[in-house]
């Protein structure tokens, strides 16, 4: 099952990710793919937003996660999987933890860890169509 969005300009971001959480409910994984640039680190700031995080997003480039929490007691787990070298290194930093627990998380650079990851995540693919449009497709694995 998949489902195809467009974010025209940086404020229809905050709408787009509304339709992400509104579809892919109630899975809680969710990994993004793109070229580096893309918007995927933006796009995972409106869904926090969405959810209630009121801890600052960034990404997690150095940390390889970063912890939220939101309003309800939600915890967002935000992994940025670039600067790894391979799987191991990131078994080493305990993902396999992180990935089954009941907490939503939000992974950049998926391509890193592939054979890792959950199998019931939601694919976001952003492709950029112009500086600011973006096509954004979701993919369910069920």
């Amino acid at each position: 099952m998949s489902l195809t969005l467009f974010a025209e300009n940086l404020e229809s971001i905050p709408s787009v990710a509304k339709q992400i959480l509104e579809y892919a409910s109630p899975h809680k994984k969710f990994v993004f793919s793109g070229k580096i640039g893309v918007g995927k680190t933006t796009l995972i700031k409106a869904l926090s937003l969405q959810l209630g995080v009121s801890d600052v997003v960034s990404s997690p480039t150095f940390s390889i996660v970063n912890e939220y929490h939101a309003d309800d007691k939600t915890i967002v787990y935000h992994f940025d999987f670039y600067r790894i070298k391979n799987e191991e290194e990131a078994m080493d930093i305990g993902i396999d933890e992180y990935f089954y627990s009941n907490n939503l998380c939000l992974i950049e650079w998926p391509n890193k860890v592939e054979n890792l990851l959950p199998l019931e995540s939601v694919k976001v693919i952003i492709t950029e169509n112009n500086e600011s449009n973006r096509t954004i497709e979701l993919i369910n694995n069920e």
